[in-house]
């Protein structure tokens, strides 16, 4: 069967590919359409919250793009806890030598540079919690890609879902029903949401897209 969902351009997609991220194929084009999806329907934003290199970006900003609007990341660009030093995901190259930190910040402006989207991306940086308070614009489409404790992304779920337009789309990653495959935070974020009266629409791989039910 033809697969009719949007699908970003051959060279938008292979930028995609070369970024650094974690992201596979599949689940970066499930992202992609229903980004698509949301902000023709709703003329609005798109949102993702956990830029890190920026690999998610890059479909996050064509989608915006195609659909004549704006994607925006939130993103503090010190590393998530997993990729801090001693831990799985740690990446030596990412560190400010200056500082001793992490800073993703430029390796995802490089990585926009080169998708040549950086005016379809407005970078937030910033601690998730303490810019979803000051927030007031309706979003097309929330993708929860933060921090993977409890707390982090409980908090991107509480202050971000309560922002989406009428017909937007939550978007969550990393959601893993079985704790062999991978933590549990985001699977908990998941079934709240679900609790809350948001609806499933479609999973592929652990990304799972849902929307607020109507009455």
């Amino acid at each position: 069967m033809t697969d009719l969902r949007p699908a970003p351009a051959p060279e938008v997609l292979a930028s995609f590919e070369a970024a650094t991220g974690f992201m596979p194929v599949d689940e970066g084009l499930a992202l992609y359409a229903a980004a698509v999806e949301a902000a023709r329907a709703t003329g609005r934003p798109v949102l993702e919250i956990g830029t890190y290199c920026g690999r998610s970006a890059i479909l996050l900003a064509d989608a915006a793009r195609t659909a004549g609007t704006v994607a925006l990341t939130v993103d503090h660009h010190r590393g998530s806890e997993e990729q801090q030093p001693g831990w799985e995901y740690h990446d030596t190259s990412l560190v400010d030598p200056e500082v001793g930190r992490m800073d993703t910040l430029p390796a995802f402006r490089r990585t926009l540079f080169h998708a040549g989207l950086e005016e379809h991306v407005v970078a937030l940086v910033g601690r998730s919690p303490q810019i979803a308070a000051l927030w007031s614009t309706p979003l097309a489409l929330v993708f929860i890609d933060g921090g993977h404790t409890d707390e982090h992304a409980t908090a991107d779920y509480l202050g971000w879902a309560p922002h989406l337009a009428d017909g937007g789309l939550l978007v969550i990653h990393d959601v893993f029903p079985d704790p062999a495959d991978g933590g549990q935070a985001p699977y908990r974020v998941y079934l709240r949401a679900l609790a809350d009266g948001f609806e499933e629409l479609s999973v592929t791989g652990s990304l799972r897209v849902l929307r607020r039910r109507t009455a």
